[in-house]
């Protein structure tokens, strides 16, 4: 069996077929059948199956001037998304208008107005700044979706899940200022009724989540990350919590099930506040795939039991 020639390795993992054949590289080698074709005229030494593996083959043909864009871009960025991502997502390119948008399968091409692209490099990637991510992503998002990420992009947590670089990202007055000077687009009228429903220094989308279901319920909303001092002494920092009535509510992710020293750790603040008083809450994401009835009608009786 004939043996393949090996590859320059300044090539990379990913390369241009003009890049290739600018480094010696015949036609035979760059259409051999142990490469991948990601996109048309990208060669790949294998198949992208992630997210940061689809974005890395497509670098190489990234032009100046363009960069990643709405979901591709709030990817990039770690946002919360509300969709999981598969490979059969297109990444999404932005132009300034004055340049045509990449046609190509597996790319979706936009066009901005050069005013509302500011480049940055994320994860070695060029993109649009989150702001923008949010709001070209804007149309396809729900009124909680858009306020969960908006609280991402507010929060000066160092411990959000998965987000990207810089807390917080942006500040209410920027992205409130940032949508007055876009003017109107899709799903700009989410966003401008979201922005007053943002917190700051909330710790995962589903603090919002919970935050916006009890809201919804018709009930006082609660603060985001109250700490809880006795004597001057640090007890502990419920995610949502009613204060005046000792009331804590904790979302328990799977990362607290996995981790035996978070499950400690949670078990003993639990004790530490029901020892000064507290009625503390815990849910999963059970109690908020059933619309919250059930957490709803708890809270509920705990508030009662405080009159």
């Amino acid at each position: 069996m004939r043996t393949r020639s090996k590859l320059p390795s300044r090539l990379g993992d990913s390369f241009r077929v003009s890049a290739a054949h600018a480094a010696g590289v015949g036609r035979s080698r760059g259409d051999a059948d142990d490469l991948h074709r990601p996109f048309r005229g990208v060669r790949s030494t294998t198949v992208p199956s992630t997210f940061s593996a689809l974005v890395d083959c497509y670098r190489p043909r990234l032009a100046a001037e363009h960069a990643f864009v709405g979901r591709s871009a709030a990817r990039l960025w770690g946002l919360p998304l509300p969709w999981i991502w598969t490979p059969e997502e297109d990444l999404e390119i932005a132009v300034p208008l004055h340049l045509s948008a990449p046609r190509i399968t597996g790319v979706r091409g936009r066009r901005l107005a050069a005013r509302k692209i500011r480049y940055w490099t994320v994860r070695g990637a060029r993109t649009v700044d989150a702001v923008a991510a949010l709001f070209t992503c804007a149309a396809v998002l729900t009124l909680v979706e858009t306020v969960v990420i908006l609280d991402a992009l507010v929060t000066e947590a160092d411990n959000y899940p998965e987000l990207g670089p810089g807390r917080p990202l942006a500040s209410i007055d920027e992205i409130a200022n940032r949508l007055q000077a876009w003017g109107r687009f899709p799903g700009s009228g989410t966003v401008r009724r979201a922005i007053p429903l943002v917190r700051e220094h909330v710790e995962s989308p589903k603090e919002t989540e919970t935050r916006l279901l009890i809201r919804s319920a018709g009930i006082a909303e609660p603060v985001v990350q109250y700490e809880v001092y006795d004597g001057g002494r640090f007890v502990a920092r419920p995610d949502l919590s009613y204060p005046e009535l000792k009331i804590a509510i904790e979302y328990e992710g799977d990362g607290h099930r996995r981790s035996k020293e978070q499950w400690r750790v949670d078990i003993r603040r639990q004790r530490d506040l029901e020892d000064r008083g507290w009625i503390v809450i815990r849910l999963t994401q059970a109690d908020l795939d059933d619309g919250g009835a059930a957490l709803i009608a708890r809270l509920r009786r705990a508030i009662a039991s405080r009159g």
